[in-house]
């Protein structure tokens, strides 16, 4: 033992000819850029025999321990462990690695460092090796020197990080129910029958939950996958575990305490998984794409979309009767949208690949994205006051109609780039089925949403009947041209508040200075165009270079401030919530973000109604406020957890009832305080 207790001693040992694992410290890139976060990997190599730890090392071990010597200002967060495979020796189990694997780390660059700036990182690595016979604690430094930059990946890591990354488990993005009783423990986790698993096995991460080395039975019920196992020393309040698939991969998840359905057939007796699997898979993604077809489709009259599709509208009416342009159009306006929901939806599974929790609609939850949204949104508006002209608005040549082509392809972009927030019926189901599918299937999801939003003017532009009962072409279009500008402009509107909330009043001072700018430069440019100036747009596109680099000025990290407790709400907090009910205390809980238009709808005439209130504060119930604005992680692994990728979402827990229910995207005073009388 006293050999043990020390690295240099254990050099005596048997197979002492250590290390026994060869470390290294792998930036992703070499030059991350100040104020963001990078990823660094603490690359083990076992030499052959041999084998690490996981993070619950099972009945024998101990997990690797990293002592972090960073530049003042810097952070490196928990490492991520890839799935881990088992080695049972002498009825001990053990979660282990025997092949080379790595541990990723999230690391945080200070802000405001110049580029340039050296950035020393050291780790004092103290982990456990062992062969079937001996077991050897060792120790290592690595170490690396970066410089910040432009935070652009290193090219000789790219492979390996992308290796290293398809090895962690991904979170599964549905409720997982566990209970523990008579000694042993039982787990339901929702897995579609089309997943296909070859000798699976349940690593806890709760240490002492379950026995480790008792044998796991593992039987279908439908869609869940029922585990059942001898429960281990203590009762958890909460059960996280890594379910691996047998092919290498798994899958990550946080249990809470329900009912489990009694097992139903083994794994394995099944009939043959090959074709039942593919079958499965097809019907899931095929109710899942009907879904986001449908919701794309009501997507169409949500009111944070009407904005932008008033621009095609207006595009339709122009073109008239010309068969030809207006099927152009409708095929680009299509592409555009469809291809944005796909880019979209892939960026999201590639994110959530690694290890990342974010759900739709991501992309206002940065600020920087607001502020470029406010310049766009600015531009058309002025542009359909009359304030300068774009190139696409005249028709009539062949050069007008392939720049008619072009304004409908990026009008639809911009429609699904600015819609996808609104997460309406229908949409928000399909888009969470969508995150558990393939890859394949998951984008097929995402383009049956872009084709239910296009899908109206799309039928616009095929079916002649229906634009029949367009109005002619004349001079009432310039009028509803103008008219038009007033809702792009109460747009940009909407777009300072929610960059006000996410950056404070310096935030939206620097966007509306920026809009101002643009504003100068397109106004000269307008003026240039009546007199048929050479190089009109000169003074607009440097107006607009200017405006866009005011985003590097953007207040980083946010201003808003943590949601605090009213005397009608309090902030989302999950062991809170689990504290109320076990009160007996009914809950009403809602999801919201200022990018939401119909979130925001539904809090002025529904939640906040004095109706709404007594009733609540009469019933005694307890209104949370779970604030997506900001792309809360928390936050984004519980929608996950009730199949959902977006906001709104509004839960009922009664008192006395183990699941919530949940209620309608668009609410009303009634609904509400007729929750309390049931």
């Amino acid at each position: 033992m006293v050999g043990l207790g020390s690295p240099a001693a254990a050099q005596g040992l048997p197979g002492g000819d250590g290390p026994h694992i060869a470390t290294a410290l792998v930036p992703e890139s070499l030059t991350p850029a100040a104020g963001q976060r990078t990823t660094l990997a603490l690359s083990m190599t076992p030499q052959p025999g041999w084998h690490g730890y996981w993070q619950t090392p099972g009945d024998s071990g101990f997990p690797l321990r990293a002592t972090w010597t960073l530049p003042k200002g810097a952070k490196a967060g928990d490492p991520a462990y890839p799935v881990p495979g088992t080695l049972v020796i002498a009825g001990l189990m053990n979660h282990v690695y025997e092949k080379p694997y790595a541990l990723l780390v999230p690391f945080d660059v200070p802000a405001g460092l110049a580029k340039g700036t050296l950035l020393p990182i050291s780790a004092k690595l103290d982990y456990l090796v062992c062969n079937p016979s001996i077991c050897v604690p060792e120790s290592a430094t690595v170490s690396a020197t970066l410089a910040v930059g432009d935070g652009a990946a290193d090219p000789s890591a790219t492979a390996r990080f992308a290796e290293w990354r398809k090895a962690l488990p991904r979170p599964l993005g549905s409720p997982v129910a566990f209970e523990a009783k008579g000694g042993q423990f039982r787990l339901a986790v929702p897995l579609p029958a089309a997943v296909a698993l070859h000798d699976p096995h349940l690593f806890a991460v709760t240490d002492g939950a379950v026995d480790y080395a008792a044998p796991q039975n593992f039987s279908r019920d439908g869609d869940a996958l029922v585990i059942e196992t001898k429960a281990g020393p203590s009762a958890p309040k909460s059960f996280d575990g890594v379910l691996a698939l047998g092919d290498g991969s798994g899958l990550s998840f946080t249990a809470a305490p329900g009912a489990v359905p009694a097992a139903g057939a083994p794994l394995g007796s099944e009939a043959p998984a090959t074709g039942a699997a593919s079958q499965g898979t097809l019907s899931l993604a095929l109710i899942a794409l009907g879904g986001a077809i449908l919701g794309g489709l009501i997507l169409n009259v949500m009111p944070c979309v009407f904005p932008i599709l008033s621009l095609k509208a207006l595009s339709l009416a122009r073109a008239g009767g010309n068969e030809r342009e207006v099927r152009r159009e409708a095929l680009a306006y299509t592409a555009g949208i469809i291809l944005v929901c796909v880019a979209l939806g892939g960026l999201i599974l590639a994110l959530r690949a690694a290890g990342t929790q974010v759900g739709w609609a991501f992309q206002l939850q940065d600020p920087r994205v607001i502020l470029v949204l406010i310049l766009l949104t600015s531009a058309i508006g002025f542009n359909l006051a009359g304030l300068f002209e774009l190139g696409t608005v005249s028709a009539g040549s062949g050069l007008a109609g392939k720049g008619g082509v072009a304004g409908a392809f990026w009008t639809g972009a911009l429609a699904a780039f600015v819609a996808t927030p609104c997460t309406g019926p229908f949409m928000a189901a399909a888009l969470g089925v969508a995150l558990v599918l393939p890859v394949a299937a998951a984008l097929l999801v995402f383009a049956g949403l872009g084709l239910g939003l296009a899908l109206p003017f799309l039928l616009l532009g095929f079916v002649p009947a229906l634009r029949k009962r367009l109005p002619k072409p004349g001079g009432w279009m310039e009028t509803f041209r103008r008219i038009l500008a007033v809702p792009m402009f109460l747009t940009a509107l909407g777009l300072c508040w929610v960059l006000g909330n996410q950056t404070a009043a310096n935030g939206v001072v620097l966007a509306i200075g920026a809009a101002m700018l643009l504003t100068l430069g397109l106004w000269i440019t307008g003026i240039r165009q009546r007199g048929f100036k050479a190089a009109a747009w000169a003074p607009a596109a440097v107006a607009l270079l200017v405006a866009l680099g005011s985003i590097a000025l953007l207040p980083r990290g946010g201003a808003r401030a943590e949601a605090q407790a009213t005397a009608i709400s309090q902030p989302f907090d999950e062991a809170k919530l689990a504290s109320l009910r076990a009160e007996g205390k009914p809950v009403f809980l809602y999801f919201t973000a200022d990018w939401c238009l119909s979130c925001k709808v539904n809090e002025k005439t529904a939640i906040e109604r004095a109706e709404t209130q007594d009733a609540f504060r009469a019933a005694g119930v307890v209104t949370m406020v779970g604030d997506w604005t900001d792309g809360d992680a928390k936050i984004g692994k519980f929608l996950e957890a009730h199949h959902r990728s977006g906001v709104p979402l509004y839960l009922w827990y009664a008192p006395g009832k183990s699941e919530p229910e949940e209620l309608p995207q668009i609410l009303t005073p009634g609904l509400l305080a007729g929750l309390t009388r049931r």
